[in-house]
């Protein structure tokens, strides 16, 4: 998608050869522009999959997921990192690990908010190892829902978690596959799309 392509390019900053910050149109500060175009690109890759349900993970994943939810004209479930008072022990859970934040965070999804006969869309904003995706996988199987793929904004593409999901069988829609992030520069993957 040429508009984040660019985005990542003008705004995006390497810290290091495995991390790129995009949190001045992503996930800090958010373009509300960049959003709405984000979810067109996914509703119109993942129309006619009889999607019901996206689902994905506080915080960075809400708005672009909001968004798909609002061309797709489904409803959009956030697994939560935190304990809430209003969560109660009707939960489908999974231990996700970060690479980013360097811990595990146990995500919790209501029991009311997917159902087995779900066709869910899980949505994030990085796959690098995969664990997010996994995880928000893990709460599908664990509802019996279907999953008919997972859309990410920007994927590294040097690192496992896009053929960790492949090898699932799992569809990956990825927006900016990223090929390198070596000597401070963004070097985009030129096949982007499914894999």
């Amino acid at each position: 998608m040429e508009l984040l392509e660019r985005k990542i390019m003008e705004e995006g900053r390497v810290l290091s050869t495995s991390v790129l910050k995009v949190d001045a149109f992503i996930n800090h500060q958010i373009d509300p522009v960049l959003m709405d175009n984000i979810g067109r690109e996914f509703a119109k890759r993942f129309s006619g999959s009889g999607i019901t349900k996206i689902l994905t993970l506080e915080s960075s994943g809400i708005a672009p997921a909001q968004m798909t939810g609002l061309h797709l004209q489904v409803p959009v479930v956030f697994a939560r990192k935190r304990k809430s008072l209003t969560l109660n022990d009707q939960l489908y859970t999974s231990e996700v690990y970060s690479f980013t934040k360097e811990q595990s965070n146990e995500i919790a999804v209501s029991h009311e908010f997917i159902e087995a006969d779900d066709h869910v869309l899980i949505l994030d904003d990085f796959l690098a190892n995969g664990q997010a995706a996994l995880g928000l996988l893990h709460i599908v199987e664990q509802a019996g829902a279907s999953l008919e793929g997972v859309g990410i904004l920007i994927e590294k593409a040097f690192q496992e978690g896009g053929n960790l999901l492949k090898n699932k069988g799992v569809r990956v829609e990825s927006l900016a596959r990223v090929a390198s992030l070596d000597s401070g520069r963004v070097q985009f993957d030129e096949k982007v799309g499914a894999q």
